[in-house]
């Protein structure tokens, strides 16, 4: 039994590292595709744990992990330490991007497509960058015309409209990874509203 002042700075500790706990969201890029990488997402939840991340939660099978930990590592170097053991385990690479809550809910505030017409859920989507890209890169794409499908870079993401299904455009993680040099991996527009929802 904790007595007297020791209990009290017991709590006051367990207090401050509780309320210093931060909620993220990570966006695996390419598992279990056309049979491809594939991991259980019982087993990457456990992996998660194993890294002493909190509350983990899965949602779907293209990768999207909800956890809780102490805001001491920046999203790169998070990022680099769930992907190394991703890789220590099923030897291949798996790139990881992270977000916080907060960025998530402003990701979602600030879509410029929601205000056009016909913006339909089924024809948004948000790729979501490892980092945000040079000047010169995004400068080096803004002449590219996809139309009927648009696109449009603010900071870290990249929001699309994609007029036909994703699987049919030209603006795919490759292209937007190939011209930015960054890692990409893109959600539709139901999974991200999901992925706030759930954090």
């Amino acid at each position: 039994m904790i007595k007297g002042r020791f209990k009290s700075l017991f709590l006051s500790k367990n207090l401050t590292t509780f309320n210093s706990m931060q909620t993220f969201i990570s966006i695996l890029r390419g598992i279990n595709v056309s049979g491809q990488k594939k991991i259980l997402m019982t087993e990457l939840k456990a992996l998660y744990e194993s890294l002493k991340l909190k509350d983990v939660t899965t949602y779907i099978q293209s990768g999207n992990v909800l956890f809780k930990s102490e805001k001491n590592l920046s999203d790169l170097e998070l990022a680099a330490k769930i992907e190394k053991a991703i890789y220590k385990k099923y030897d291949f690479e798996v790139p990881v991007i992270i977000r916080n809550k907060d960025e998530i809910k402003k990701i979602i505030s600030v879509n410029p497509f929601l205000k056009e017409e016909n913006s339909e859920a089924k024809r948004l989507y948000i790729t979501f960058l490892s980092q945000a890209p040079a000047k010169e890169n995004i400068e080096s794409i803004q002449g590219f015309d996809f139309s009927p499908d648009k696109f449009s870079i603010i900071g870290k993401e990249v929001y699309l409209y994609i007029s036909n299904g994703y699987g049919e455009t030209k603006l795919s993680n490759n292209f937007f990874e190939k011209k930015l040099k960054v890692n990409a991996t893109t959600r539709n527009w139901n999974t991200v509203q999901k992925l706030l929802e759930l954090s």
